[in-house]
């Protein structure tokens, strides 16, 4: 099932509130900040992020089964390990973005 979790918007801003993900080179901002569950993704020059990611909004979704989502799915990014505890992985969907994550319910 999947449940909305945030939109993402990638932004020139840096707020010092962001998270900085070095393996992917973004900064994300928490979507639970968000009364409208946005997350503000600013990428560095070198993030090996998919151009799409770093042009477009994408929608994400909390999903109980990653894998499952991910059958015969446009796969964009490979899952991984955002941070502890929470893997996502990116599709495409209808020509846009779609982000799945997995969350461990100790991180809920």
């Amino acid at each position: 099932m999947r449940t909305l979790h945030h939109i993402g918007i990638p932004t020139d801003r840096l707020d010092e509130n962001m998270t900085y993900l070095k393996d992917a080179g973004v900064h994300v901002s928490d979507p639970d900040q968000s009364r409208n569950r946005i997350e503000w993704l600013r990428f560095e020059d070198h993030s090996g992020l998919p151009e799409i990611l770093k042009a477009m909004p994408h929608i994400a979704y909390r999903v109980d089964d990653l894998a499952a989502e991910l059958k015969n799915a446009e796969m964009l990014v490979e899952p991984f390990t955002a941070m502890p505890g929470v893997t996502v992985a990116f599709v495409i969907e209808e020509g846009v973005p779609i982000e799945f994550l997995q969350i461990e319910e100790s991180n809920s």
